[in-house]
């Protein structure tokens, strides 16, 4: 199976759509989309992700499933060096959140006071929970940090979402610290990364990741 995780096109938060610029860069992205075959299409409910998918969607005549899960990965945290206001996740100064070790742990990163206090473990089990419900409509059923194939195929599957999001996703498939990759990645507007199965022993599949934020 091969899972495509769309980034938005450049956005205009203001009206949670797309600026005249992510407007030609969906365009672009639908010229590359549509020459795919393409088992199903998933998408966030916020404009800017469906104002993205709109133009592979009308390309190809077909219809996304709207996921609340995939929505941005809106979580805030009371930032160390910033006392008026939260800051989201991913906007978190190196020499701070570099000095928490467990940070670096897909096991235990959500152990930390700052974390919890922003109930970032809950809104990742929320996500990934309904994730797996995904993948397991589609033969792949999460086994520790492996999948089981119950009905291996070669499907594509293509999510429109957000870079926050994005993240917590392909941490999830790899095992990685979702820390990690909110710092450390980045994923240009209407980018696309490539995860796909790879089975060496039938019935058992990992995931590998082929590209992160191509454009």
């Amino acid at each position: 199976m091969r899972l495509l995780i769309v980034r938005h096109g450049d956005p205009d938060y203001s009206i949670d759509s797309l600026t005249e610029k992510g407007w030609k860069e969906a365009e672009y992205l639908s010229e590359r989309l549509s020459k795919l075959d393409v088992k199903d299409f998933y998408v966030s409910p916020l404009g800017r992700a469906k104002d993205t998918a709109s133009f592979t969607l009308k390309k190809m005549n077909r219809t996304a499933v709207e996921c609340d899960w995939l929505r941005e990965f809106d979580v805030l945290i009371d930032r160390p060096d910033v006392t008026d206001r939260q800051k989201r996740l991913w906007d978190w100064l190196p020499q701070d959140w570099t000095k928490v070790e467990n940070f670096y742990s897909f096991d235990s990163w959500w152990d930390n006071d700052i974390l919890r206090e922003g109930k970032m473990k809950e809104e990742y089990d929320w996500v990934t929970q309904n994730f797996d419900k995904v993948l397991a409509e589609h033969g792949y059923v999460r086994e520790g940090h492996y999948y089981r194939a119950e009905k291996a195929n070669e499907d594509t599957l293509v999510f429109f979402c957000h870079f926050g999001v994005s993240c917590v996703l392909i941490s999830y498939l790899l095992s990685i610290s979702p820390l990690v990759m909110l710092q450390n990645f980045c994923a240009a507007p209407s980018s696309v990364s490539t995860i796909v199965t790879e089975e060496r022993r039938k019935g058992i599949a990992s995931f590998r990741m082929s590209s992160f934020g191509d454009i």
